[in-house]
């Protein structure tokens, strides 16, 4: 195996990689990285783990600093495009860590947050610019943000970007790219549609495949625990409190989210989640808590299920089944990563079988099985997760009918009463007189 000094990278990047503990690369970076320097395009078919940001971000950094263009306001020299905001931030992340000391300026362009801070920046000027293709394309089309002298072009992650929908907004941002750019596609897979996008972007390529896309890493200890529905949760209690470490737990849906976070607190267990209903401020708080330890658990629905490097992760559970095998690939691959051994949990209920089998059939290997007994346990419901309607004060326009809380319903009529009704939120209330 080659070391980064054999891949004709710069004194100042092999500093950076050396403060960080990087000394031998990857597969795909020892593949990927001389190609990419001599301004080859590129396919490649990696899963995220296999150190592929670093493939395609060290070689950029150096032709960046070696090239004669000088950044110009609102016009990037690179462009990256991911499917979500964490992995955008994430990539900035390793951007500012490999090219410190380099003068290469980079930003992070997405939506949830406001724009005005992201326009700041890229009008000051920026070398790359990592965004995803919604928020992308809308400042393009204020034309506060021009990618027509850009230099080098990734997609990363494109075979996500198209299940998510944003087919369509690839087309429009590629459309007004120049022709003579270095493009380089990543995918986890390779679709007809990826395929399709390849022979249209891709002007003889290096093509790289590291990992079959249902191969799982041999670090990854794998578990699948049969249980009731209802049990899941206080076998999940059971797991963070007795063997788990820093423990990402994975649901299907956001209110299958906040329902586990509801539990966990409930029983002291310091936790956080991210998905698409919370505020990009308050999933980058969690998300910051889970890597520096001060919160144990972080429950995420699949959009973190690709993109997140943390090393530190000991377990992943998923509490929910995924609804495909490859998400379930991709969850998994959240642990056992740089070189650390991790442990892959998956709840399965009756309703849930059906997912099992479908995920036993694309990575062809036999999971060790259990099964759990739980004991009667009241569990959140969606009626705790909501926050309760205040009663309408008296005298003021609200509609009077408006206040029907469920904890708070008028009794029916008991012989004799009156049929008309005063609202409780008008009750000793005397009318004003003017």
């Amino acid at each position: 195996m080659p070391n980064f000094k054999d891949l004709n990278l710069c004194d100042e990047l092999l500093i950076n990689l050396s403060a960080v503990g990087y000394h031998e690369p990857t597969e795909i970076q020892a593949g990927a990285i001389p190609h990419l320097l001599a301004g080859k395009d590129l396919l490649g078919i990696a899963q995220t783990g296999t150190g592929k940001t670093a493939a395609f971000c060290l070689p950029m950094i150096q032709k960046l600093k070696l090239s004669s263009h000088t950044k110009t306001t609102s016009s990037p020299r690179a462009l990256i495009l991911a499917p979500t905001r964490e992995l955008c931030s994430q990539i900035v992340e390793s951007l500012d860590i490999y090219g410190k000391g380099l003068g290469i300026k980079s930003c992070a362009i997405f939506g949830g947050v406001g724009q005005k801070e992201q326009v700041s920046l890229i009008s000051e000027g920026v070398d790359i610019v990592v965004a995803t293709p919604g928020r992308l394309l809308d400042l393009m089309n204020q034309r506060l943000l021009r990618i027509s002298s850009i230099e080098i072009f990734v997609l990363d992650e494109a075979d996500r970007m198209l299940d998510m929908g944003f087919s369509e907004d690839l087309d429009a941002i590629i459309e007004r790219t120049p022709d003579n750019k270095q493009t380089l596609l990543f995918s986890a897979t390779m679709p007809t549609s990826i395929e399709r996008m390849a022979t249209r972007l891709l002007d003889r390529p290096i093509k790289i495949q590291v990992r079959p896309p249902s191969s799982i890493a041999d670090r990854i200890k794998q578990k699948i625990i049969f249980c009731k529905s209802n049990h899941k949760y206080q076998l999940l209690k059971k797991i963070i409190k007795s063997e788990a470490g820093l423990t990402l737990v994975f649901t299907t849906s956001k209110l299958s989210a906040d329902k586990v976070v509801e539990y966990l607190l409930q029983n002291r267990i310091a936790t956080g989640a991210i998905h698409a209903d919370k505020k990009q401020s308050e999933r980058e708080r969690h998300l910051t808590n889970f890597k520096n330890n001060a919160i144990k658990v972080l429950v995420a629905t699949d959009i973190a299920s690709r993109g997140l490097d943390i090393d530190q992760v000991t377990h992943v559970i998923n509490f929910d089944l995924p609804l495909t095998a490859e998400t379930y690939v991709h969850r998994i691959g959240r642990t056992g990563r740089a070189g650390h051994e991790g442990e892959a949990i998956s709840f399965c209920d009756e309703s849930e079988m059906h997912l099992l089998e479908k995920i036993k059939r694309v990575i062809k290997q036999d999971i060790p099985t259990e099964k759990f007994e739980g004991k009667a346990e009241r569990v959140p419901h969606e009626g705790m997760l909501v926050k309760r309607v205040k009663a309408p004060t008296p005298g003021k326009s609200q509609e009077k009918t408006a206040y029907l809380d469920h904890s708070k319903r008028q009794k029916p009529l008991e012989e004799g009463e009156s049929q008309k009704r005063i609202h409780p939120g008008f009750r000793n209330s005397k009318k004003k007189r003017r």
